[in-house]
């Protein structure tokens, strides 16, 4: 059975405990010896290696740290890999001590530490016992997809798309009522490959038309204005490829008010009810739907809507038996302006009464590796 991280708890219940090795296997302390159950280590804040003199099997603690187990160790031995002892001895997410909150500061270093393990257990799990890659063969291609009416955004999100890691990216690009001229310039300079097509029909259609010229294995939908890290598509690819989704996406909780100058974390939706990572779930954010491009043809594509088109193509995929995933958001920031440049309406002050975080300035997850 594949590991996932599906359950991470973003707010652990109890502290850190001890991982050893004992004879032929890597116990926890304060747990039954037979019992290495993931759903068992979730309340704890992380797992704090004791390693032996001798080189022992690491598959367990790559089994970890792919379900997002966070993992820490004082120091490693010459014989644990390279990367791998970097990451664990890095144990700087440790110096933001736990206030009791939720979702304090101390939380959000440890899920940052988390999702970096994930990344590295999926590349350690590729490599043969000599550390070799074994055949993973050439990195997915993906065709990013995003409708525009807002010329002087493109540059920027282009950019974005251009430094995506561990997958080959073209973008297909609708222009919502903007001639091609005015954007020739900034598609010719773009370092990646790029389609565009033209069109005043309604929004959904508008991104239709573009997934319509869209090659790659998969495809994502991506906002203009918005904000995403360098890993964003590897890690919604390596979240597909782990849980089996049909669907998946990230959550949205980091929010850049550019009118207050303000970033915050939100905690929960509208309504006031939790809005969790790393579950099976009815919503992603909008500007972060995944899914090959074989699957969003059979679902026949976008509804053709002037707005709430992402809540309409989630609503529909599930109705047709999809299943949907929602991976963290540490690498995604949603950027709000006022009320009417947006297909998604709601007041500023919506968004400061559900943080749970509030910083002054443009303060994203160092997920995101913002410049």
């Amino acid at each position: 059975m594949t590991v996932t991280p599906c359950g991470f708890r973003r707010t652990p219940e109890k502290g850190l405990a001890r991982l050893t090795w004992r004879g032929r296997a890597w116990r926890t302390e304060g747990l039954p010896d037979a019992c290495m159950d993931i759903p068992a280590l979730r309340p704890l804040r992380g797992l704090d290696v004791e390693w032996p003199a001798e080189p022992v099997p690491l598959a367990e603690l790559i089994r970890l740290a792919a379900a997002g187990v966070p993992l820490t160790a004082s120091r490693a031995p010459a014989w644990v890999p390279a990367e791998l002892a970097a990451l664990l001895t890095d144990r700087d997410w440790l110096a933001c001590a736990p206030t009791g909150g939720l979702r304090c500061l101390a939380d959000l270093r440890r899920e940052e530490h988390s999702v970096r393990l994930r990344r590295l257990a999926a590349r350690l799990a590729g490599r043969t016992p000599a550390g070799e890659v074994a055949g993973l063969g050439p990195p997915a291609s993906v065709s990013v997809v995003m409708a525009t009416r807002r010329p002087h955004l493109l540059a920027g999100a282009l950019a974005q798309m251009a430094r995506q890691r561990q997958v080959e990216v073209e973008a297909v690009i609708g222009l919502h009522g903007v001639p091609y001229d005015e954007v020739r310039e900034v598609v010719e300079a773009a370092p990646l490959p790029v389609s565009c097509v033209v069109s005043q029909a309604s929004f959904g259609d508008v991104l239709n038309l573009a997934a319509a010229r869209a090659s790659g294995d998969y495809l994502a939908k991506w906002d203009d204005d918005d904000w995403y890290g360098p890993e964003h598509l590897s890690d919604l690819l390596l979240t597909m490829r782990a849980t089996g989704a049909d669907i998946v996406g990230a959550t949205g909780e980091f929010f850049y008010l550019e009118p207050l100058h303000t970033t915050i974390r939100r905690v929960t939706f509208a309504s006031g009810a939790a809005y969790p990572s790393e579950v099976w779930a009815d919503h992603v954010a909008g500007g972060t739907i995944f899914l090959s491009l074989a699957k969003f043809r059979c679902l026949g594509g976008f509804p053709g809507l002037p707005r709430a088109v992402d809540k309409g193509f989630l609503k529909a995929a599930q109705a047709q038996g999809a299943r949907i995933y929602r991976t963290h958001g540490l690498g995604y920031v949603l950027r709000r302006t006022l009320g009417d440049e947006h297909t998604w309406q709601l007041p500023l002050a919506h968004f400061l009464k559900v943080a749970a975080n509030q910083w002054r300035g443009f303060r994203p997850s160092a997920i995101l590796e913002a410049a």
